[in-house]
């Protein structure tokens, strides 16, 4: 688990975009198990990667298909999907809903709060069941108490993944 702290504009964000090969390094290089990253292995590095910005990007659909996106509806791995949901703590909400995770959650999740997006936006990355998880302060709309208990979820993964995950607070990069 890597946590990268830092001031507004001091260029967190554009570390983890040469990390995730989304922008190339203007000297130097980007080694990748000692590979150097470039454009005959770049897709296949970003396979290995399940990125949750700051910004989520929520599709106007349901909350199964933001959470498999580009999965074909036939292909969605139903349970898979609870379990992303469970783990992020969205699960009362979804039972609370009458079409439950087939609830559409809006353009650009206008139907949700801060904190729901970016829960979709982690079980998204969750439910792609990647190497790496890069979070580009992914909990900044939860409140304290999700918060924590998202942190806890990450703790777990990290175990068998790397995490690299960027914030403004210290406090999230202490446990």
């Amino acid at each position: 688990c890597i946590g990268i702290v830092g001031k507004s504009g001091c260029g967190k964000t554009t570390l983890l975009d040469l990390i995730m090969g989304l922008l190339t390094p203007s000297g130097g290089s980007i080694l990748i198990d000692n590979k150097i990253l470039n454009n005959n292995n770049i897709l296949a590095w970003q396979k290995h990667i399940s990125h949750v910005p700051q910004d989520v990007f929520l599709i106007d659909g349901s909350f199964e298909e933001n959470i498999a996106l580009g999965v074909s509806k036939e292909h969605f791995d139903i349970e898979k999907i609870k379990n992303c949901l469970d783990r992020v703590q969205l699960t009362n909400l979804i039972d609370s809903l009458p079409q439950k995770a087939q609830t559409n959650v809006g353009e650009k999740g206008a139907l949700l709060s801060g904190g729901q997006r970016q829960r979709v936006a982690i079980a998204r990355s969750l439910y792609r069941d990647t190497d790496v998880f890069i979070f580009d302060e992914a909990t900044s709309a939860l409140d304290e108490k999700t918060e924590k208990e998202v942190i806890s979820i990450l703790k777990n993964i990290s175990r068998e993944n790397l995490v690299i995950m960027v914030t403004h607070r210290l406090s999230i990069l202490e446990s």
